[in-house]
């Protein structure tokens, strides 16, 4: 019997935590596919240090025992595990969709090792897709949409971006910014729109995450694929 998404996710989220093993510095990702790597971690009863990536991850973490440590406490990460929301062509990803974008781009780019973990569907052809991620501050965040539609334009993209909305009311990251999301379809340039929105003031980052990823694990109908830039 082929597995379920959720099978696909647990599968993927196992066979990252096999990449462990003890005295490492550990960033642990955030969403329901990261979170099966948190338990399969714990599982395993290693000597790790866990680096959140949100308040989210880190109360399970905590939960299950793991030891943790905020990002500016360690001086490097080892190994960071982490979903996503679109895994495109040489491993670029659109993350975000949990609103901890910053957070575990932050976490990312001081791990000496990324790996992705995701069910069979977040492989794509062409990111774009999923809405992407951006990230301001709330200061203005109005008159900052508007630039980010100009940069939008810019990059042939003639989307507006619509504030992240739940129970009527803006989402907020642990970060305390807002979420604004462009819902591009495809993204034939993304490098092009990555640097286009990080010149927008205000915007605090995007979820493209693009040359990070240095390893994929994703669970298919018929077990794990690994991937490859």
């Amino acid at each position: 019997m082929s597995a379920t998404i959720d099978e696909q996710k647990r599968a993927s989220g196992e066979a990252a935590a096999a990449l462990v093993e003890s005295g490492m510095v550990v960033g642990l990702g955030t969403g329901s596919t990261a979170a099966w790597f948190v338990k399969a971690v714990a599982a395993r009863g290693l000597d790790i240090v866990g680096v959140p990536t949100s308040v989210a991850t880190a109360e399970l973490a905590a939960s299950l025992g793991i030891r943790l440590a905020e990002l500016g406490q360690v001086k490097s990460i080892d190994l960071t595990v982490d979903g996503a929301d679109e895994i495109g062509p040489a491993l670029s990803l659109i993350k975000g969709g949990g609103a901890a974008l910053l957070r575990e781009k932050l976490v990312w780019e001081a791990s000496k090792r990324c790996v992705v973990i995701a069910d069979a569907a977040k492989r794509v052809k062409l990111l774009g897709q999923f809405p992407l991620p951006i990230e301001v501050v709330a200061f203005g965040h109005e008159t900052t949409a508007l630039r980010i539609g100009d940069a939008l334009a810019e990059c042939d993209l003639g989307v507006a971006p619509r504030l992240r909305l739940k129970d009527g009311a803006p989402v907020k990251t642990d970060g305390g910014n807002l979420i604004y999301d462009a819902a591009c379809g495809r993204i034939e340039e993304p490098a092009l729109l990555a640097a286009a929105l990080k010149s927008v003031t205000g915007v605090v980052d995007h979820g493209l995450f693009l040359d990070l990823a240095d390893l994929a694990l994703v669970g298919t109908p018929d077990g794990v694929v690994t991937l490859e830039p």
